[in-house]
Parts: structure tokens; sequence; C-alpha cells
């Protein structure tokens, strides 16, 4: 399974949605609190090409979104593909 990396703050309710359904899923993930590290911000919001808010997530090296963007790959089928080595 590729490595699963997510950009969280603590009072995001989409950031403990999308943990809740990677956690369902059996997925091991890395959890960055930008709240607690502020200094790791940066680092988001280039990873994520400019993207802002939390959640951000990362697939290996496929930045697939926020919390919608990964219960569409759910719906559509397309997350456990993504997920595997």
């Amino acid at each position: 399974m590729k490595p699963v990396e997510i950009y969280t703050s603590p009072l995001c309710g989409y950031c403990h949605m999308a943990k809740r359904l990677l956690t369902a899923k059996g997925v091991d993930f890395v959890e960055i609190d930008v709240l607690a590290n502020p200094d790791r911000k940066p680092e988001m919001v280039q990873r994520a090409n400019g993207g802002r808010t939390v959640p951000q997530i990362f697939v290996g090296e496929t930045h697939v979104g926020g919390a919608d963007d990964l219960n569409a790959l759910e719906r559509a089928g397309k997350l456990d593909a993504l997920l595997a080595a």
C-alpha cells in the first residue's frame, strides 16, 4: 500500500471525515496537524499547488485534494486502486 499523508487541523470536521474513511478502509496514514505545527503549513501549500485549506491528502506522490475528493474517489471505486502499491 502506498504511504498516505493527511494535513489536518483538530477543529476541522472534513479532516475527521477523511480520517474516518481511511481508518474504516484499514489505511495507515501520517497525520500532520498544521495547527500544532504551523511551520508545516507552507510545505502543505506548496505540495498542494496552492491549496490552503485542510485536509490536504496525499497518496504516495499523488495529491488527492480534500475530503470531498477522497470520498468521490471512493464512490467511483477508484480509491482502492490508488492506494494499492
